[in-house]
């Protein structure tokens, strides 16, 4: 089905990008090329837009929400009906392991199902006022929307971003992440084979600077939507402010787990583990300190280290606890990290173990167990996008509650105790747009709004919350006499 390698998908159909130019698609667990995607420009990016904006002004502008969720549903079907490809396509593109890969595309499916259900269910209200008056107030689409997603969850990202921009009526131009952008075009051509008008869907691959850059500046996009680091969030937010229009950041994070004292450590075992190395690492929301209670701090800790020396990586089809990073550049960038906490004298408790079949031209690296990290280290405030877990002891809920806020980010954070009183007491203090108590994640939760405080960003995807930020409140008042 790759007919889209080296195109862009503008107004329904495959083009070349006008500048005639190719990436290079690599696989991350051997290092070799195995495909190109289009090195979008500036003027691709503005055929995009000016497609969108025809499908908002004709067809796709008409579509009352019941049909605009059938055709949700119907892609949501198309997603699973093309599960094992996808699956494939995802863990060899982003050199995740096929279990996690195929976790990713039943919830690619899961956001389209709910967001389709949830299409003619988006209300206006009417509003008591003076006398003689009726006032109501409608939610109306932006228009056309730009999203900017990264390479780490194409599937996932596109289901929660796409997702809900197109229940709310708004048209869409996607640029994926150049490391990973095989997922995101399957998408668009299964969009295709669900019906979607012309226009509605946009995709233009190419680089961050040429192709990302022109869609944030582009003064037909009327929302802005991006995933990817903090920096790059800040530019975004610049552009956007230059056109007056409104954006969702969701951004980086360093997510705490609290363990307490009275903790099922049984039940938090796996959750501390996994939701540190789970993609190797490279999730925003990635739980990557630990903060325990001291008098459990040197149990937890030996239990842990048990676990991460049974960690194994190599490549996505070996299906492993962890696949490789995305690039050299980001194996460099973790490893820096690692050598840095080494030479300060930090104490490695544990590591995982690479497996020795894998390519030596992959870009794997051990997951990591490193304790008594000083909380003003930087492998407990920076965010590496790597398998490293910083471990560090409190001794009281005070104290817990600092460390959980000692860093720029907000974004995800997890508490365990089973004391109902302290469980909301910490959850309030704590600052960060998700608290997950004994437990952490959700089963991914395309129900939870999700975003983040601070340098984590702002604004709010999944559930309902996600289509009231990709809509606009119109009131409208209407004077009819007593």
């Amino acid at each position: 089905m790759n007919i889209f390698a080296g195109k862009v998908l503008i107004d329904g159909n495959w083009q070349d990008p006008q500048s005639g130019e190719t990436l290079p698609v690599m696989d991350p667990s051997d290092g070799s090329e195995f495909g190109r995607i289009a090195s979008g420009s500036a003027v691709d990016i503005d055929l995009a837009v000016q497609a969108a904006q025809n499908a908002m002004d004709g067809e796709w502008g008409k579509t009352i929400p019941v049909e605009r969720g059938r055709l949700l549903q119907k892609l949501s079907a198309l997603i699973l009906e093309h599960e094992d490809e996808l699956t494939e396509m995802e863990a060899r593109d982003v050199g995740k392991p096929l279990t996690q890969a195929r976790v990713d595309v039943k919830a690619c499916a899961r956001y389209f199902e709910f967001y389709g259900g949830a299409a003619d269910k988006v209300h206006g209200e009417t509003i008591p006022y003076l006398e003689g008056y009726t006032v109501l107030t409608l939610r109306e689409p932006h228009g056309v929307t730009g999203h900017i997603i990264p390479w780490n969850y194409p599937l996932q990202i596109i289901g929660r971003t796409i997702g809900g921009a197109l229940t709310m009526g708004n048209a869409c131009v996607l640029k994926p992440g150049e490391e990973a952008s095989q997922t995101a075009l399957m998408v668009g051509e299964l969009a295709r084979q669900a019906g979607f008008p012309p226009g509605v869907f946009n995709i233009v691959p190419g680089l961050g600077e040429e192709a990302g850059n022109a869609l944030i500046h582009h003064s037909g996009v009327k929302h802005l939507s991006f995933t990817g680091s903090t920096e790059v969030g800040a530019l975004v937010q610049q552009a956007a402010a230059k056109n007056a229009v409104p954006v969702t950041l969701e951004l980086g994070g360093k997510s705490p787990q609290v363990v307490f004292a009275d903790a099922d450590l049984e039940k938090a075992l796996p959750f501390l583990v996994n939701a540190s190395i789970q993609n190797c690492g490279q999730t925003c929301s990635a739980a990557s300190r630990l903060i325990v209670e001291s008098s459990i701090y040197e149990k937890l800790m030996n239990r842990l280290a048990e676990r991460f020396k049974e960690l194994r990586v190599g490549p996505a089809f070996r299906d492993l606890n962890c696949g490789p990073l995305i690039s050299p550049e980001q194996k460099n960038r973790v490893e820096k990290y690692i050598n840095q906490a080494k030479a300060d004298g930090l104490n490695i408790s544990a590591e995982g173990k690479i497996m020795e079949d894998a390519p030596a031209e992959g870009n794997y690296v051990k997951p990591m167990l490193i304790r008594d990290v000083p909380p003003e280290h930087a492998v407990a405030q920076e965010e590496l996008f790597g398998p490293v877990l910083a471990a560090m002891p409190f001794s009281s809920e005070e104290e817990a509650v600092k460390l959980a806020n000692g860093t720029p980010f907000g974004l995800v954070s997890g508490i365990w105790t089973n004391d109902g009183a302290r469980q909301f007491r910490v959850a309030k203090r704590i600052k960060s747009g998700q608290v997950f108590i004994n437990n952490y994640g959700a089963g991914g939760g395309v129900e939870l709004p999700f975003g983040g405080v601070k340098l984590s960003g702002h604004g709010r995807e999944k559930g309902f919350e996600a289509l009231y930020g990709f809509s606009v409140t119109k009131t409208i008042a209407i004077q009819h006499g007593v």
